[in-house]
């Protein structure tokens, strides 16, 4: 039973990866106008920030649990 379903995620896994190889090499056009004007970069420093913000805060949520259930017990 578990080889059919390892063989059917794999399957689906396949079936999703394949839509990708689809897609043209066409450059984006907002990405292009933001790469010329460098404000792709603020772009990306504001996506940092948010990315380390949420990190931070399911770091924190996890001690906070942690401590929790080892209270509990």
């Amino acid at each position: 039973m578990t080889s059919l379903l390892k063989k059917s995620a794999f399957l689906i896994a396949m079936l999703l990866s394949a839509s990708t190889f689809a897609q043209d090499n066409a450059p984006v056009e907002m990405a292009t106008g933001l790469y010329q004007s460098g404000k792709i970069y603020v772009v990306v420093i504001v996506m940092s920030i948010i990315f380390v913000g949420i990190a931070g805060y399911l770091i924190m949520l996890d001690r906070k649990i942690s401590k929790l259930e080892k209270e509990s017990k």
